[in-house]
């Protein structure tokens, strides 16, 4: 008298307390993966924008880190230095 369909007691439904533990551990890792996910992702793409020094740069250091890039010229460089003081 064996159901088709019954699994008796084998399978995460008829594990009772077990399954349940189970399925909590699966839930948390997901949820663990999608947080380190979207940490990983925002340190990923928001690294280039942030400053390495203090958040308020004087205007030499400005000038000095723009030379250093190669964004301006020697004669720039020292023109705007010229300019501030």
């Amino acid at each position: 008298m064996m159901g088709g369909g019954m699994m008796h007691g084998f399978g995460f439904g008829g594990m009772g307390l077990f399954g349940g533990w189970i399925g909590l551990i699966i839930n948390l890792a997901i949820i663990i993966g999608i947080v380190v996910l979207v940490v990983w992702v925002v340190k990923r793409f928001t690294s280039g924008n942030v400053s390495s020094g203090s958040a308020a740069q004087t205007p030499r250091e400005i000038v000095q880190s723009r030379y250093a890039r190669g964004e301006i010229t020697r004669d720039q460089y020292q023109q705007i230095l010229q300019d501030l003081t």
